[in-house]
């Protein structure tokens, strides 16, 4: 033990970590379940690294600088660069870093499972993500009903499938075109959306408008829309976000241009891009990939509403 350390240490320390005990068992339960569900599905776990020169440009999600690098927001673009190389079934959970999130939902540091498969499309991954939400819950010993913070959540399939579009005509007071164009989408969504979504049934909201692909495919035939999809569980607790990925790499670039524009008209700080991703990407075959939150995963089965909860440590507590 440090000096430093040692001038830290408060008597509570220990009765609080004590406290977290049968969920950090309980986590522990759930990261040996996940694993067992993607090898017997013949997917290699990989590790990525953790330090990286660019992340992607995305206006909302802002990386933690280090040393001249990144440390990653998420492994998307090494496991896609991985993809490109003919891996065609590739899981990693992976520690990512967000720099100014801390909430109820959000910590800076956090978990993510991201899993990737040659030859899927978002409703295919809608489908294994009912059988892999499914399979930890029989591993943990559930049946197909729970209840989160008081609300009933069947897992019995098919989950319920909900396009954006016709959510915000079910629960918000505006069309989602209003919301965009007035700039009150999150918003309309997190206020008037989201606490309806995921119970008594899982919701999968789909068809997110183009401006929000970040690096979906668009749907054929439907310029406007873009392939994916997030996933909800007991009353507005988002656990996964995902795509059919995109592949044409000039489209792509453009986008992470007009993001690192947004970025720079806000005064946000603007990162470079990622070149050999962009260099990689047209030799990635047709894949869906998805992003997965390990610790809210495990609050929905521990059943508590605090990300706290289910760390080990917290920021406030190192």
């Amino acid at each position: 033990m440090s000096p430093a350390s040692r001038n830290n240490a408060t008597g509570a320390d220990p009765e609080r970590l004590l406290a977290r005990k049968s969920l950090l068992q309980l986590r522990a339960r759930v990261l040996q379940a996940l694993r067992v569900f993607f090898t017997k599905r013949g997917y290699l776990e990989v590790e990525t690294p953790y330090l990286i020169p660019a992340p992607a440009p995305e206006l909302h999600i802002d990386a933690v600088a280090a040393g001249g690098a990144f440390l990653h927001t998420s492994p998307e673009l090494c496991m896609k660069r991985l993809l490109s190389a003919g891996y065609p079934r590739i899981f990693q959970i992976a520690k990512c870093f967000r720099e100014g999130e801390r909430g109820g939902l959000h910590l800076p540091e956090f978990t993510l499972l991201e899993w990737y498969r040659a030859g899927f499309d978002y409703t295919d991954l809608m489908k294994e993500c009912e059988e892999l939400i499914r399979f930890v819950a029989e591993y943990l010993g559930h049946g197909e009903v729970l209840t989160y913070q008081g609300r009933e959540v069947k897992l019995e399939r098919p989950w319920e499938r909900l396009t954006l579009g016709a959510a915000f005509e079910r629960y918000a007071h505006i069309s989602v075109e209003e919301a965009l164009e007035s700039g009150r989408f999150d918003e309309i969504l997190a206020l008037e959306i989201e606490p309806h979504l995921g119970s008594p049934k899982p919701v999968f909201l789909y068809d997110y408008p183009a401006p929000l692909a970040a690096l979906s495919r668009l749907k054929p035939g439907e310029d406007g829309v873009a392939e994916r999809f997030e996933l909800y569980l007991g009353g507005g607790l988002e656990l996964a976000n995902a795509f059919t990925e995109l592949t044409d790499a000039r489209e792509q670039e453009e986008r992470f241009l007009r993001e690192r524009e947004k970025r720079a008209s806000l005064g946000k700080k603007t990162y470079p891009l990622p070149e050999r991703f962009l260099e990689d990407l047209p030799r990635m075959p047709p894949s869906a990939g998805i992003a997965l939150g390990v610790d809210r995963l495990v609050m929905f089965f521990g059943d508590t509403g605090r990300i706290d909860d289910v760390v080990t440590f917290t920021p406030e507590e190192l």
